[in-house]
């Protein structure tokens, strides 16, 4: 999925300065799955401090506005990750019509990801996989794993270091939102447009603040508290230096999820929850329990505890993957088999790594063995599976060079629209609150929903934000909207 737009350079290249250019030279795409899209690549400084200087690509795509006689702009969108390639997601985005007539729709691979000069730790994207995916798809359960887990994340900083050079401290976000400046300017807008989902509401913020006059219409969507994303927060009760998802608490929003999950099975029937023990009550034990045979007799059964922990905080991005979720849960109930996780082809975790790590403070490895109890402790069996998630960061030494943590609020050009479901697995809801208490213009539309990101689950949401988007009207304070099917049963 990364080699979409690349160029015959080698992926990590940079130019020299008479290379550079400041407009888009918009051709059809060429791959198939980009299809009724138009690509173009944007060179932009490696390292806005010496703008004169190094150069790198940005890929970039969009989709020429239905509605020409009426369009407004362009309007950027960012996936998250970090590391999300937009260049390939945008195609596959269920983008509102109203939307699409009036913006050209558009996003980019950001520096140091897919198609745009990126991070290369390996040769292929295979022998990535091959090198971490028993390592990404799960979380270590004792110390001798703890110790492999750590070992091995250090082995991968060494490789991308080694590879990358000076290109793993220009991949910040402040990076990512100086390049989104010069996209802005290179589209021809005289403010931004930008819908940004996850970490894509970090760079939302960044962006915010340091281009305030120049924000028109921004959705920040599935939130992070900026300031616990860039802080370095310590556990008032343990004195613990906490890892990136714990600081923004993505273990306690998938804790509410999961038992959410399990309260909505157990008041289903087995037709539309195959794990439904009859009650809610009675199905927070049944998973309870499956989770105790897993660790006591971990040959009952063909996953191990970490990865059925790993499938379930995975599958609770996604409403649309609770039944499976339970049916696998049931299978595992049953006969004790079922398919273990797969990566995501073409995935290159080493990217989200480089900008995340270069960042976002972590502690070192020594640390990670007793913030894995603590995870436990506070969030239950899906605690561990977050307490990992910044692993490699431990031992990862290369520093953005632009790194921004703040302040976070500047007044901008026009208010910005903080979205957020009340049971997002990643996303807490109080993040989203506190995303909107820090923004000094913004307001907060509540979906009481589930799942990672409001996207497009929520008529009442899509049309606010529509609205906003298109007419710079934002919702009445307080406005709450629901999801248009439940979990586990009919629309209303």
């Amino acid at each position: 999925m990364f080699g979409v737009l690349a160029a015959a350079m080698p992926a990590g290249a940079v130019t020299p300065p008479a290379a550079a250019a400041s407009a888009l030279a918009w051709k059809r795409c060429a791959d198939p799955a980009q299809r009724g899209f138009q690509c173009a690549t944007l060179r932009v400084p490696l390292d806005y401090g010496d703008p004169g200087g190094r150069t790198i690509r940005l890929a970039v795509v969009r989709r020429p506005a239905t509605d020409r006689k009426h369009r407004i702009g362009t309007l950027f969108f960012n996936f998250g990750g970090p590391g999300a390639a937009g260049a390939s997601l945008l195609p596959l985005a269920p983008i509102p019509a109203a939307l699409r007539a009036r913006f050209d729709i558009a996003s980019w691979d950001p520096r140091g990801v897919g198609a745009s000069t990126a991070v290369q730790c390996f040769a292929s994207p295979q022998a990535e996989s091959a090198f971490l995916d028993d390592v990404t798809l799960s979380f270590p359960v004792g110390r001798v794993q703890m110790g492999a887990w750590l070992d091995r994340y250090a082995q991968l900083y060494r490789r991308c270091d080694r590879r990358n050079g000076d290109l793993l401290r220009h991949v910040s976000t402040a990076d990512t939102a100086r390049d989104l400046n010069r996209l802005r300017r290179a589209v021809g807008d005289r403010r931004l447009n930008y819908d940004g989902f996850s970490y894509g509401t970090f760079l939302g913020a960044t962006y915010a603040n340091l281009f305030p006059d120049r924000v028109r219409a921004m959705v920040l969507d599935a939130n992070l508290d900026p300031q616990a994303y860039v802080g370095r927060e310590i556990d008032a009760n343990g004195g613990r230096f906490l890892s990136t998802d714990l600081r923004t608490g993505s273990d306690l929003s998938s804790a509410e999820t999961l038992n959410a999950f399990l309260d909505l099975c157990g008041s289903a029937d087995a037709a539309h929850c195959a794990f439904t023990a009859g009650s809610p009550e009675a199905t927070r034990a049944k998973y309870a329990d499956l989770l105790t045979r897993l660790r006591t007799d971990p040959r009952s059964a063909t996953l191990t505890y970490a990865q059925v922990v790993s499938i379930t905080g995975n599958d609770l991005y996604s409403v649309a993957s609770w039944p499976s979720l339970a049916t696998t849960l049931q299978d595992l109930w049953t006969t004790g088999d079922a398919a273990p996780p797969t990566a995501i082809p073409g995935q290159q975790i080493g990217q989200a790594f480089a900008i995340r790590c270069s960042e976002s403070p972590n502690p070192g490895p020594a640390a990670f063995p007793s913030l894995d109890a603590f995870a436990y402790q506070r969030a239950g069996p899906i605690g561990p599976y977050w307490s990992w998630t910044s692993a490699a960061c431990a031992s990862w030494r290369a520093k953005a060079a632009d790194r921004y943590s703040g302040p976070w609020d500047r007044r901008t050009a026009h208010p910005v629209l903080v979205v957020n479901n009340t049971y997002d697995p990643a996303s807490p809801y109080r993040a989203a609150v506190a995303m909107a208490r820090r923004l000094a213009r913004a307001r907060l539309l509540t979906v009481d929903g589930y799942g990672h990101i409001v996207g497009t689950r929520s008529t009442c949401a899509t049309r606010y934000i529509d609205r906003y988007l298109i007419r710079i009207k934002l919702p009445p304070a307080g406005t709450r909207c629901r999801q248009d099917r439940p979990p586990f049963g009919p629309g209303p």
